[in-house]
């Protein structure tokens, strides 16, 4: 299984501040795993994801295997 981390926004629209999905995925299978209003978020380019805590600069690049940890960051706000 991998753990997908969820923050701010982001696990508002899971519902919940993790997920557990099957190994191994790809990008377009981590959306396909996720809920489809939290897959349709990811769309946006702000949102940043993170793999073992190193974050991706190119998120079609993700290839996770059992164990690891996925870290879906929504943009900082601040004031």
């Amino acid at each position: 299984m991998i753990t997908v981390v969820l923050l701010g926004k982001l696990a508002d629209l899971a519902g919940a501040p993790s997920l557990a999905v099957s190994a191994p995925l790809d990008w377009a299978g981590l959306k396909a795993a996720l809920p489809e209003a939290l897959a349709e978020a990811l769309d946006d380019p702000r949102n940043r994801i993170a793999l073992n805590g190193v974050l991706f600069a190119d998120k079609a690049s993700l290839e996770a295997g059992a164990g690891d940890e996925i870290a879906l960051l929504p943009p900082v706000s601040g004031g």
